[in-house]
């Protein structure tokens, strides 16, 4: 992955996102956007996402992302923008951490 437009986005997802199908809902929406990365639900009951791929790209699975699945409420995603690293091949659904 390289290119001008390429960058990686990471976020915690803090509210109503796990065992309401956040998960699932996110690694359809990278993948339908051609993006890379993964998603895993965390211990303290938030989600985190790390995506890479093309901004416009990236900032439509932050939309995407920040209204969640219809059985959700996201209280929280704070987006951290970083240089892409191009260390994905697909995007990912990773156990719990």
């Amino acid at each position: 992955m390289s290119g001008t437009d390429m960058a990686r986005l990471h976020t915690i997802v803090e509210g109503r996102v796990q065992g309401v199908g956040f998960r699932a809902f996110v690694q359809s929406g990278a993948t339908g956007l051609g993006l890379t990365g993964w998603v895993r639900n965390r211990w303290d009951g938030s989600v985190e996402v790390v995506a890479e791929g093309d901004m416009e790209m990236l900032e439509k699975l932050l939309v995407s992302i920040r209204r969640g699945p219809r059985s959700s409420y996201v209280s929280k995603a704070d987006p951290q923008w970083e240089s892409a690293s191009g260390e994905f091949t697909s995007f990912r659904i990773r156990m719990t951490a």
